[in-house]
């Protein structure tokens, strides 16, 4: 079972920590110290979910359904579309920059904004459901569980870790022509994720 919990460790945290739409909020929020815990706490909730989701199987229905896939990938390209060209619009404004600094996002918006680039993006549900899930038929009873625990695991350390480590750049950010480069890397990660999502579904 130890065997088992580490590598489903492993393979959560290297499937979370590549740069993504997540990563990129949690970051934002983390620097900007707002609803920290909160939107930490539904990203590892929200991959807890689809984690045990796709030890469960599901992972294999979900595979089989084309028609649910076209759906979510062109719903998730398009949200991440305007996120990413709302991350470019205030790299292009100063001012709303420096309020962005001192201003507070409503918990509301946040938390509405973070289930958005959670569930309306594709790659979420291939790495955890179908990705996780597949690899864990490689297991069984106790260990398969565990497999899944050691992924979960891994997305509460990598989203917390994230969020709250993020405040040691804090010194970096202090100058607004850093949040501008930030929103930037943000936008062109957003747009870049929904330009790979509908490539794949116009030439498969």
């Amino acid at each position: 079972m130890g065997t088992a919990a580490i590598s489903g460790f492993l393979l959560g945290l290297s499937l979370i920590v590549a740069i993504g739409a997540q990563n990129a909020y949690i970051l934002r929020q983390g620097l900007l110290r707002q609803h920290v815990f909160i939107l930490s706490l539904i990203c590892a909730l929200s991959d807890a979910v689809l984690i045990i989701a796709g030890v469960a199987g599901l992972g294999t229905l979900i595979a089989q359904s084309p028609t649910l896939i076209t759906v979510v990938t062109i719903g998730g390209a398009a949200f991440l579309l305007w996120y990413g060209f709302s991350a470019f619009r205030r790299a292009m404004h100063p001012d709303g920059m420096r309020a962005a600094n001192t201003g507070t996002v409503s918990l509301k918006a946040a938390i509405g904004t973070c289930l958005a680039l959670t569930f309306l993006n594709p790659h979420v549900y291939l790495d955890t459901v179908v990705l996780v899930g597949s690899l864990s038929a490689r297991f069984e009873g106790e260990a398969r569980i565990a497999y899944g625990a050691g992924a979960v695991a891994a997305s509460f350390v990598w989203f917390f870790s994230l969020g709250y480590g993020a405040r040691l750049l804090q010194p970096f950010f202090a100058k607004p022509s850093a949040w501008r480069i930030l929103d930037c890397l943000i936008g062109i990660i957003m747009w870049m994720i929904a330009f790979s999502l509908l490539s794949r579904l116009l030439w498969p």
